[in-house]
């Protein structure tokens, strides 16, 4: 993967930090309470050990610049190698895509006040778009928007119910997506508020995001009008903003995460012996790893074209739905033969692989469906037929 001096010289600080800092928190009871995530107390335990280790939201530099996407990946694969570190780092989503839009969307006002908690890792963010199935509202879909926005002097009141929130709970910053008469609209808002109110943290298969998935009723949110992010109407625009870099930086963490799993993996396959030999001496144990080593690569070479893209200023819309479709599918194929491997353990808690694994799963569907994307392929593959 390609790197620069500067981007590898902070991959190997962030490595060594959540190999040596990071790892031995995954045995933490306060990690993976109820299901929902580890406690606020010990996100803010693990961010003052990043700090002062100097790897604390290590993507953005001193100066407030931002390093380069191809840069990014090499940093954000290495915090990856625990589903801890990038919360120990300040690399996780949705906080990490909520610091991409804000910097390159929000007024200088808004970026003293919403931005600058969130990269000094003081405060968690949440991302107020999807909406409950059962109203008929946004989920892959964000046209079908159902939350709306009304202009009322010199503010804005949204009323509506959002689902699958990560991070709501305990989040101090939220970027709320409604609709107004001239489209979708983005608004900068303080948590909590009385008239933001979590209906329920929902038990999903996945449990490392801190403050879970949240369904949210807005109920008369009053916002002042120098809060709204952007102008009326262009909200989509600015979500394009941030969904291309944000899927890329998941795919970056996971495959950090299936390194890791490849790892313990291994090692139990080359200790474990079974009918007279070790376990990866078998072909149908080794082949599984040796496709693992074959995925890997390919996922990383995937990160590093479409990161490529986006360094040029594109948006990158099609390049990164490719590039979610191949890398989440084959992180799946990644975690799932590290399980295999591992047999009664690989589905155990005594290791990670287990619960990478479940999250990796959950991968496949969070920021869009592998389905979804291949259908906007499709179409893009009709329109560029249509238009030869």
């Amino acid at each position: 993967m390609f790197s620069t001096d500067r981007a590898q010289e902070i991959a190997e600080k962030v490595e060594a930090f959540v190999r040596e800092v990071v790892v031995p928190y995954e045995k933490d009871p306060r990690f993976e309470v109820h299901g929902h995530g580890p406690t606020e107390d010990m996100v803010m335990e693990m961010r003052e050990k990043a700090r002062a280790a100097g790897v604390l939201t290590p993507h953005i530099l001193p100066d407030g610049s931002h390093l380069t996407q191809r840069e990014t990946a090499t940093v954000l694969i290495k915090s990856g190698l625990s589903p801890l570190g990038p919360l120990a780092c300040n690399t996780m989503a949705p906080d990490e895509g909520n610091m991409y839009l804000i910097g390159h969307v929000a007024s200088p006002e808004q970026k003293e006040r919403f931005l600058k908690p969130l990269v000094e890792g003081r405060a968690r963010s949440a991302f107020f778009m999807t909406e409950p199935a059962a109203d008929g509202g946004a989920g892959s879909d964000p046209s079908m928007m159902m939350t709306t926005c009304k202009q009322d002097g010199n503010h804005w009141v949204i009323n509506g119910r959002k689902a699958f929130i990560t991070g709501a709970d305990g989040a101090k910053v939220g970027i709320v997506m409604a609709k107004s008469d001239d489209g979708a609209c983005m608004f900068l808002v303080d948590l909590p508020d009385p008239a933001i109110r979590i209906e329920r943290l929902l038990d999903t298969i996945d449990s490392s995001m801190p403050g879970g998935h949240a369904v949210v009723t807005i109920d008369n949110l009053r916002v002042p009008a120098d809060q709204m992010l952007g102008a009326s109407g262009e909200g989509f625009k600015y979500a394009q903003v941030r969904l291309s870099p944000a899927r890329l930086s998941h795919c970056m963490r996971w495959l950090g995460c299936c390194i890791r799993a490849q790892e313990i993996a291994s090692a139990y396959a080359c200790k474990r012996q079974a009918f007279g030999k070790p376990l990866v001496d078998h072909e149908g144990v080794g082949f599984m790893l040796a496709e693992n080593m074959i995925d890997i690569q390919q996922c990383e070479l995937m990160i590093d074209w479409c990161a490529s893209v986006l360094d040029t200023g594109s948006l990158g819309t099609v390049e990164s739905s490719m590039a979610k479709v191949a890398v989440s599918e084959a992180l799946m194929r990644i975690a799932d033969k590290c399980v295999q491997v591992m047999g009664g353990t690989g589905v155990s808690g005594d290791t990670i692989v287990e619960q990478i694994f479940r999250e990796v799963r959950a991968f496949r569907i969070y920021d869009g469906p592998t389905e979804v994307h291949k259908w906007s392929l499709a179409k893009k593959i009709k329109r560029n037929h249509r238009d030869q």
